[in-house]
């Protein structure tokens, strides 16, 4: 059977696909629709973070299954409740809010921004967000990404954001006005090509959003959940947001989406404010408290930190040796960036025929999220395999 023409003639090509046809995952590897085995250092864009099919998230997903598959948020559910406790304890936040991936939650939190500067006379409206950021795909995010290849064909778009440079703490004092009522940041753009911003940079942005009445919105989407090393990517410099938004990993594979803010901004959200059918299912809260207890009661993020080391240090090597082709190395726990000085993508493709998915943004920067649970001999497989494949580029 055909499934590429398939695919192809009954499914709307909005993905620029590569042609694997996954049947089986397990851990970091992955299999083809033929056996082919490949290494997975892309985690489903840092989504399957303690690896495919993790065995304790399925027991708690299969226990779940027989007990409750779905209600509708008018009723209570325990995994729910539980979850939110979870999230709570373990973050600066007092409430959190469900939906079901990270474009409802960065709408979530422009809503609730909004609804939150409503109190003031004139009303905060307005949200400064940065160049090259990504928040999401629908009408609402993509107006708040600063990304202009996102936003194409679909103007008019929602009024009220103010794109500043990244890593510009003047740009942003100069924006600000009476109507400002949010910043929304990534910590580390993921899709902007693993941009870290400078040191003390998000504290600056703290002091900015205190002394003007503003709130500080981290989009956690990418970052969270340990991608980099820690719980949450805020940890790294102390600076606690008003309001985080977090999806991908939360579950491990299954969609889920929060919002996480303090007691006092949640009160913006009155009955009605907001709503989701699917948000906060009882299945995928019921891997979500998996992923939660893993990450907050093992050595999971110590491990993180550690392989972060060690992988930087492998590829800061091959750095050195394809000078020639490698510009910059960027790494924090394993979000990864490799910025070249050519084109990403035929790398991407090389790799992909010697076994190993990887990924290509911003069209020069290779991207590498591989499972927290990866360890060091395959690490080093695939320096070796990327080494191989700079070195025929000579």
């Amino acid at each position: 059977m055909d499934w590429l023409e398939k695919d192809k003639k009954y499914i709307m090509g909005t993905y620029a696909r590569y042609p694997v046809i996954v049947t089986k995952a397990k851990g970091y590897k992955v299999w083809d629709v033929r056996g082919k085995e490949y290494i997975d250092l892309f985690a489903g864009i840092s989504v399957c973070n303690l690896g495919h099919c993790h065995p304790e998230v399925i027991k708690a997903v299969e226990a779940q299954i027989y007990r409750l598959f779905h209600i509708s948020n008018l009723y209570y559910t325990i995994p729910q409740i539980e979850l939110a406790e979870l999230l709570v304890k373990h973050s600066f936040a007092g409430k959190v809010f469900f939906c079901n991936s990270g474009a409802e939650a960065n709408e979530a939190a422009i809503k609730l921004a909004r609804k939150w500067g409503k109190q003031f006379s004139p009303p905060k409206y307005k949200i400064i967000t940065l160049e090259g950021s990504f928040h999401g795909r629908t009408l609402g995010t993509i107006s708040a990404t600063g990304q202009a290849k996102v936003k194409t064909g679909f103007e008019p778009l929602l009024p009220g954001f103010i794109h500043v440079p990244f890593d510009n703490i003047k740009a942003i004092e100069e924006v600000i006005d009476k109507e400002t009522c949010a910043i929304l940041v990534e910590p580390i753009q993921g899709e902007g090509g693993i941009k870290i911003p400078s040191a003390h940079y998000l504290e600056k942005i703290r002091k900015i959003c205190d002394d003007n009445q503003i709130l500080l919105i981290f989009d956690e989407v990418q970052t969270g959940m340990g991608r980099t090393g820690y719980l949450f990517a805020y940890e790294h410099e102390g600076v606690k947001p008003d309001i985080l938004t977090l999806a991908k990993s939360l579950a491990n594979g299954l969609p889920i989406g929060a919002i996480l803010t303090r007691e006092e901004i949640a009160q913006s959200f009155s009955v009605g404010s907001h709503g989701s059918t699917f948000g906060g299912n009882p299945v995928a809260c019921a891997a979500a408290k998996v992923v939660m207890k893993i990450l907050t009661q093992t050595d999971l993020l110590d491990y993180t930190r550690q392989l972060s080391v060690f992988f930087k240090e492998k590829l800061e090597e091959l750095k050195d040796k394809h000078k020639d082709i490698i510009k910059e190395v960027r790494i924090r726990g394993l979000m990864i960036g490799v910025e070249l000085h050519q084109k990403a993508a035929p790398i991407v493709e090389n790799c992909l025929k010697r076994g190993f998915l990887i990924n290509a943004v911003q069209e020069k920067v290779l991207r590498f999220l591989p499972p927290l649970i990866i360890d060091r001999g395959t690490i080093e497989a695939f320096i070796d395999t990327l080494d191989t494949v700079l070195g025929e580029l000579k």
